[in-house]
């Protein structure tokens, strides 16, 4: 796989030993945030696939460039790689879109991330239905957000990170994450009403 080998590569001029306890922290990191980036890029993207990319693309370049940093380091520096991506590839969405339209094709949204999650399974139909409504309130609710203000609600909530964190993985200040979050959790509050 193009991972495994982009994780050994850092590695190369450490002893054996060294290179494999190292090599086996960026795998355990790696695990840990993968289902979670998973899903800030497909809330971002609206498409598994792409998001899959993204978040595999992310994972190489950490452990390509910046391996080597210590394991604190590593979770910030991730989530800016893939704040980065994932403006990138909304960035050529944008040209593509404009490309498609010029032309007078239009792209599918067929793919509903929503409908195709994997939920807690429950006996009683009403609370699938209640979850159901609620999860897709909230996925609409993020996508109406500024892209600043979604990001740091989806770093702070999805994947835990604390302000200083979120503040080196948006590349702003620690203020700026304050005022980004507070603005997204007030606006979902007043969208999302009784779901909340």
């Amino acid at each position: 796989m193009a991972l495994a080998a982009a994780l050994r590569a850092p590695f190369g001029s450490r002893t054996e030993d060294g290179m494999l306890e190292a090599s086996t922290k960026m795998e355990a990191f790696l695990r840990e945030v993968e289902t979670r980036a998973f899903r800030i890029a497909v809330v971002s993207t609206r498409d598994a696939d792409e998001a899959l990319d993204i978040v595999q693309d992310a994972m190489i370049s950490l452990t390509r460039r910046y391996a080597h940093k210590s394991a604190d380091e590593w979770r910030p520096l991730f989530y800016r790689i893939l704040k980065n991506r994932i403006r990138d590839w909304q960035r050529r969405s944008i040209v593509r879109t404009r490309v498609m339209s010029f032309f007078g094709g239009q792209e599918s949204d067929e793919y509903d991330p929503v409908a195709q999650a994997p939920g807690p399974r429950s006996d009683d139909p009403t609370d699938a239905l209640e979850r159901s409504d609620a999860m897709q309130a909230l996925e609409q609710a993020l996508g109406e957000l500024p892209a600043r203000q979604r990001e740091a609600f989806m770093l702070r909530n999805f994947e835990g990170l604390d302000v200083a964190e979120t503040a080196v993985a948006m590349g702003c200040s620690d203020g700026s994450v304050k005022t980004h979050y507070s603005r997204a959790v007030h606006r979902l509050r007043d969208m999302l009403g009784e779901h909340y």
